[in-house]
């Protein structure tokens, strides 16, 4: 549990209601949160997604966990400790997003599901969509866009998910994307189809 250290402080409503907010936007705010392992194509599939959502009409916005770490978790290391700070903070942020009507789609490892499950808890029912993006570690090291595996196995990196730190696989995800059989194109029909079928979209008519 993170230490509240501020005082004095109270919550204030305000005068807009998410109802209201979510009607402008003809859409249902969401977090799709997409987990896996580095090289497993979550950013790529992320951007595909939000570029496809916008050709459609719809307010999309990726956080993108290098991006995050540019500016606002810039003090946080790769420790435990930091990670979970790290995915802490990015379930803050993107349930504000979410309140706000918009479809925010997330791009980050996240290898501890005990995270993964506290951000959940953070929003409502059927408002946190987690996507597994499965690809075996070798597809993953094959393709290593960063060289970090690389640099991992060689002793540059140390506490490297999928080398010498543990991923936890989702147990119940919303969707699994094995992304050595899926183009990140076809990965974007597929979640755009489940959020068809979750009704935070409507379908396009023929």
């Amino acid at each position: 549990m993170t230490e509240i250290r501020a005082t004095n402080i109270t919550w204030h409503e305000g005068h807009v209601n998410r109802d209201e907010r979510e009607a402008l936007l003809k859409q249902k705010g969401v977090l799709i949160w997409m987990t896996g392992l580095s090289g497993s194509g979550k950013s790529t599939i992320a951007y595909t997604l939000e570029h496809a959502l916008v050709q459609r009409g719809h307010l999309a916005y990726v956080l993108d966990g290098d991006n995050i770490r540019h500016g606002l978790n810039k003090n946080l290391g790769f420790s435990a400790e930091d990670r979970e700070e790290n995915i802490r903070r990015i379930g803050e942020v993107a349930k504000l997003f979410a309140d706000t009507g918009v479809i925010t789609i997330t791009a980050f490892i996240s290898p501890y599901r005990k995270d993964r499950d506290n951000n959940r808890e953070l929003l409502g029912d059927g408002e946190f969509v987690e996507v597994y993006c499965k690809a075996p570690l070798e597809v993953c090291e094959d393709r290593d866009p960063k060289g970090l595996y690389k640099k991992a196995r060689a002793g540059e990196i140390k506490g490297f998910t999928g080398i010498d730190d543990p991923y936890e696989e989702p147990l119940k995800p919303e969707l699994v994307i094995e992304t050595d059989k899926l183009s990140p194109q076809e990965a974007a029909v597929a979640l755009i189809e489940m959020l068809e079928s979750q009704g935070k979209i409507e379908k396009l008519k023929d």
